[in-house]
């Protein structure tokens, strides 16, 4: 079958190649995939992964085989792959505990947009109670951000949502910002907790905002450089503030459920800001590397 695999050389960070059918083990799912979701992540940092594996984490499709133990959905079920290995291939050998069952309403190309941007938003607004309160996110033109506008307004949050540049603060309003800034200096808000998804100097300057007992959550660098603080910044009185990381690798079935059904009920919507063939990934690559694309890109599978 054919797949994107990682390329190591000067021509990557993924090609095409012909690689065996997947053969999945008694507690695995085999699946059709129709479309792919790329981030920008696991293809910024493809040194991560050895060459000529498999590459992706996010897609959508139709179970084919069920697995043979009885778990997960069974044969012609509409699935999100989410957060799992090996995913942008023409099939999937997957645990059912990476699987969502899409319902009737939701097209196929919108779930393979959830996976890690959509499961990383809402485990992180899950850390606290929401109900208002301030709540800032970074990067918020990007996959990630766009779900957590969303996610942070439905919880009853007063979103600020913070961005690049004027042009990639459109539609974010009608996602539920309250507030669509360039530059955190346009506000006097305090915030109870950051969703960061940029790095750099942009994490000091939110510490500057973080109210008492507030949290910045780290859950990106896409900037790519570093953080400094100036001498004493780390230091206050009050309710003590933090700065957190994520990495949580956990199965994605039961966040997948939970963001799909907002989707059938209409209350989230998917961040697609590219559709395309994956016969032109290249493109689409380069479109995420030039910050480009505003939300996801989600190909589909020939």
């Amino acid at each position: 079958m054919r797949a994107l695999v990682v390329d190591h050389s000067e021509a990557g960070p993924i090609r095409f190649a012909d690689v065996d059918e997947p053969v999945p083990s008694t507690g695995e799912a085999l699946v059709e995939i129709r479309h792919i979701g790329l981030n920008f992540g696991e293809l910024n940092y493809v040194h991560q992964w050895p060459a000529g594996a498999v590459h992706g984490h996010d897609a959508a499709g139709v179970v084919v085989r069920a697995a043979s133990d009885g778990s997960g959905p069974p044969e012609g079920t509409r699935v999100a792959v989410g957060m799992a290995p090996h995913a942008w291939g023409e099939r999937v050998a997957v645990s059912p505990a990476s699987l969502g069952i899409v319902p009737e309403g939701v097209d196929l190309a919108d779930a393979a947009a959830l996976g890690i941007a959509g499961v990383t938003a809402l485990r992180v607004l899950r850390k606290r109670s929401l109900l208002a309160r301030n709540v800032l996110v970074t990067g918020a033109s990007g996959g990630v951000g766009h779900f957590a506008v969303q996610l942070a307004a439905l919880a009853g949050a007063r979103v600020t949502a913070l961005v690049g540049s004027p042009d990639r603060a459109a539609g974010l309003r009608e996602l539920g910002a309250d507030m669509v800034l360039t530059d955190l200096a346009e506000t006097e808000d305090r915030f109870d907790l950051v969703l960061d998804t940029v790095g750099g100097p942009l994490v000091a300057q939110a510490w500057r905002f973080l109210a008492e007992g507030g949290t910045i959550h780290l859950v990106g660098y896409s900037s790519g450089q570093e953080t400094t603080f100036p001498s004493g910044a780390l230091f206050g009185f009050g309710e003590p503030r933090s700065i957190a990381t994520y990495g949580d690798m956990a199965p994605t079935s039961g966040e997948l459920t939970d963001l799909l059904g907002l989707m059938a009920a209409g209350r989230l919507s998917a961040p697609v800001g590219l559709r395309g063939d994956w016969q032109d990934v290249d493109d689409a690559v380069q479109a995420l590397f030039a910050r480009k694309v505003h939300g996801k890109a989600v190909l589909d599978v020939a």
